[in-house]
């Protein structure tokens, strides 16, 4: 994976997934019954790796991605949240003043954060060579949208309210954060991170106006002063609903695009520059369907993406209560992508 990232050649694409560990396995399922506090879940080291683990035990995927929340760094910063079943995060004081952004303080990972570096660490000790290890944050954007709605939103009026009436306030919290988000993914990649990924999903409910004034310098920010002190570590940027902005993520630096399932791979590709590496975009909702479709919309998305960088992925996390048995068939044909091609009718 860690090859194809970088634009190497590759006997096939590699295969992951997005929210790889977690609800649609069991042996989750077993362990947060037994340690319901998803902040203990993600925090405790243990509970960490062997999440992050549970997955690659069971299917062998080619990248191996920290079990973590992209709200983990809030706490560092003076922020405190907590993620409830079923309904989400919750932030317990929204930021919405100039008095609470100065309050904040720049995050200094290995103080507040040791234990994503013990994981990471753990997870290369772990899987040696047989896999990438991956780590990931949120975006500037999406981290703000949560702390200033307080929690997920349908509608992002609170954020967009002070967007459009308060810039210089919300242009000061993106830019703590763009600050605080690069110090961690440096933290991460210097702890065993060979790949990172970026998350900014609420910026897909930007217009393409406001998505190049409020995400995307801010994720130029990030890969900048990541890229100035980690030149070689391969960044993937992810964005749900990023139809009508891909072309404006071609252009935030970053090494690779990975497509949510609205955008054909074909038409992706075709519309981004061909030194960009496209990752996706396969429909989660298809791990509900046969073998047999998951099969054939892997071999049209590969074939599709012929030619480029392509890491084989969903277009989304992989959805609560899809049937393991269907995960395990997605990373086996991705694995076996060669002879399915070839004896594709």
């Amino acid at each position: 994976m860690l090859r194809a990232a970088r634009g190497e050649s590759v006997e096939r694409p590699p295969v992951w997934m997005m929210r790889q560990a977690g609800r649609y396995m069991k042996v989750y399922r077993e362990l947060r019954d037994r340690h319901p506090s998803f902040r203990e879940r993600s925090e405790n080291p243990d509970l960490s790796y062997e999440i992050s683990m549970q997955p690659f035990d069971a299917f062998k995927p080619d990248g191996v991605i920290l079990f973590s929340d992209i709200l983990t760094p809030l706490p560092g910063m003076g922020i405190d949240f907590d993620i409830i079943e079923s309904k989400g995060p919750v932030i317990q004081n929204p930021i919405r003043s100039f008095d609470q952004i100065n309050q904040l303080r720049n995050l200094e990972p290995k103080e507040s954060m040791s234990f994503v570096g013990d994981v990471l660490g753990r997870l290369r000790q772990s899987v040696g060579n047989q896999a990438t290890v991956l780590g990931f944050v949120g975006a500037p954007w999406t981290l703000a949208a949560y702390v200033v709605e307080g929690k997920s939103s349908k509608n992002y009026a609170v954020i967009k309210a002070m967007a459009f009436q308060e810039p210089e306030l919300l242009h000061k919290l993106l830019n703590h954060f763009a600050e605080s988000i690069a110090n961690y993914l440096r933290f991460q990649i210097d702890s065993g991170a060979q790949i990172v990924q970026m998350f900014d999903s609420w910026a897909g409910q930007l217009s393409p106006a406001d998505y190049d004034t409020f995400a995307a310098p801010y994720q130029q920010k990030v890969v900048n002063l990541v890229k100035a002190t980690h030149p070689n570590t391969p960044i993937i940027l992810y964005i749900s609903g990023s139809a009508g902005v891909l072309e404006r993520m071609g252009e935030t630096g970053v090494d690779i695009i990975s497509l949510d399932w609205t955008v054909d791979m074909a038409e992706g590709c075709a519309r981004l520059p061909k030194d960009i590496g496209v990752q996706g975009n396969v429909d989660p909702g298809l791990l509900f369907g046969t073998p047999k479709a998951i099969r054939e919309r892997i071999v049209d998305t590969v074939q599709k993406a012929k030619g480029r960088r392509h890491i084989l992925n969903l277009g989304h996390g992989i959805l609560p209560g899809t049937p393991e048995d269907n995960a395990k068939v997605f990373f086996e044909a991705g694995k076996n992508i060669n002879e399915l091609i070839k004896n594709a009718p």
